[in-house]
């Protein structure tokens, strides 16, 4: 099995329904399809219960919040490469993976392009193979539902960080390509459409955000230095290096809100 799609839900059957047509629209449906579902309340186990000869798996019961729903989908995973396509999102076009699959890739990591809510003229582009480094990394935001990732990552490195509530798919990608050195590949394709509802892009969570990212980089403290000797821009302005990252960090955010 090339692809499992994971597929995470809580009490939003209306986005649900929009991923479901998405999913099954494809003109491929050689993949592996996994629903976790946190105990919704709002008619959508039912709808899962109706459509589950669709499913490979799927629950719906209380988990203790996002990525310990997405960690749920990874231990029940069978394909090579995972995908998160959360509820509420969905694949640009019916021919997305179909052609994952013909593109025969090997890479560790595969990133698509993003249509932030459905509008053409908001894309969002991720870097070049050669230009996934540091910078990228700490300053913008990676889209984990226009990622596929292999599965063997999580059982080498580790699953999602649940101590975190926003930033665990942004520290496994940090991890993944500046201490692991994962092999990746930008897919040039538009993937799929980022619905900016979701619990990161809302604006009551945007410190909440910028605080975990903050966390995250503590811990790499080399990284950081590094960017003060490389960016001049930082040096002079005689300021810690942390306060002027998370400034950055939070006018990249800013797109997604």
């Amino acid at each position: 099995m090339k692809i499992s799609i994971i597929t995470i839900n809580y009490n939003n059957l209306e986005g649900l329904k929009r991923t479901y047509e998405s999913v099954v629209s494809q003109t491929c449906q050689d993949f592996e399809w996994i629903i976790i579902d946190g105990g919704s309340t709002d008619g959508s186990k039912e709808f899962i219960e109706e459509h589950q000869d669709k499913f490979d798996y799927w629950c719906s019961e209380p988990d203790k919040g996002v990525y310990n729903a997405m960690n749920k989908g990874i231990v029940k995973s069978n394909g090579e490469y995972l995908n998160f396509l959360n509820s509420g999102d969905c694949f640009c076009d019916e021919n997305i993976i179909e052609e994952f699959i013909l593109s025969d890739f090997s890479e560790d990591i595969i990133l698509g392009d993003i249509i932030l809510d459905g509008d053409i003229k908001r894309v969002r582009r991720h870097p070049d193979d050669k230009n996934m480094d540091f910078d990228y990394l700490y300053y913008d935001v990676i889209c984990h539902q226009a990622s596929f990732i292999k599965r063997y990552l999580f059982s080498r490195y580790g699953m999602y960080d649940e101590s975190y509530k926003i930033v665990a798919d942004w520290k496994f990608f940090v991890e993944m390509f500046l201490i692991h050195n994962c092999s990746y590949r930008h897919w040039n394709r538009v993937v799929v459409c980022y619905y900016t509802d979701g619990l990161s892009s809302d604006k009551k969570n945007l410190q909440l955000c910028i605080d975990e990212r903050t966390m995250v980089m503590k811990k790499y403290t080399r990284f950081i230095h590094s960017i003060k000797k490389r960016d001049k821009r930082i040096q002079e302005l005689d300021l810690p290096v942390i306060t002027i990252i998370r400034q950055r960090i939070k006018n990249k955010l800013k797109i997604f809100l």
